[in-house]
């Protein structure tokens, strides 16, 4: 017994011990994000590794989606005879819920993975030491970027996702059974409303850029550098990035609405 709570006492420790390091972590990138404006081609760069190559997996994930919500809600719905509802129910299930949720679960399975293995090959490799020898503080030069870059990116690509998402509900509710297109759109805009629906998604997903784009890079950084241990905390990456986005999604919907 006195073992188990031993094991215990070290599993909680441990937690704590990362947790406290992880925000120790965030306070030296955030300070390092003003010198950014120096040089922006850092951000830009990483933006474009983060943000436009990840534009292919969130333009067919939202389109597909948008396009079940649709279907399913017409098979819905039709039974009420409401079926010109459709462009509201499709609209404000994106906009406030599957829109920032699905695009951050994918932006951290493909960006945020992506992240954690090129910052763990980079100190598997001492690239990040070599920095360090060369006086380059690597928080600065190789880490802040890509957090900035992740903040900035998840925010744009969650609006493309319920965008797209849109566009497909359009495809099938109304090109496909025969929805009237007025009634799709005079719905979706007279349900949706600009503070409480469409801002409130944008700032979940501005919340989820900050803390996936955090973990990723701070699992990189403080991964064990051998091959295993980068492998590891890509995993941790992409669990702990999940997670994180379904548990503050309770919160943030909980505050909100």
């Amino acid at each position: 017994m006195l073992n188990q709570f031993q094991h215990l006492g070290q599993i909680v420790f441990s937690i704590l011990e990362r947790l406290g390091r992880g925000h120790l972590f965030l306070i030296r990138m955030l300070a390092a994000i003003p010198g950014l404006f120096l040089r922006p081609s850092l951000v830009i760069t990483q933006i474009y590794a983060v943000g436009v190559l990840s534009l292919t997996i969130i333009i067919v994930s939202g389109l597909f989606v948008g396009m079940v919500l649709g279907l399913q809600g017409y098979n819905t719905l039709v039974d009420f005879g409401a079926t010109e509802s459709l462009g509201a129910v499709v609209s404000l299930s994106l906009v406030r819920e599957l829109g920032p949720v699905l695009t951050s679960l994918l932006f951290a399975g493909r960006a945020g993975s992506a992240l954690t293995a090129e910052i763990g090959l980079m100190k598997a490799t001492e690239q990040l030491s070599g920095m360090e020898m060369m006086a380059v503080n690597p928080i600065k030069r190789v880490i802040a970027p890509r957090f900035l870059a992740g903040m900035i990116s998840m925010p744009l690509l969650a609006v493309i996702f319920s965008t797209i998402g849109i566009l497909g509900g359009y495809l099938v509710v109304v090109e496909l059974l025969g929805v009237d297109s007025g009634a799709y759109w005079s719905q979706m805009q007279d349900k949706t409303d600009f503070i409480e629906d469409i801002f409130n998604g944008i700032i979940k997903s501005i919340v989820f850029g900050i803390v996936v784009t955090w973990i990723a890079v701070f699992e990189g950084y403080n991964c064990t550098p051998t091959s295993e241990g980068v492998s590891r905390a890509t995993t941790r990456t992409v669990v702990h990035a999940s997670l994180a986005t379904l548990g503050l999604d309770f919160l943030l919907t909980a505050l909100m609405f």
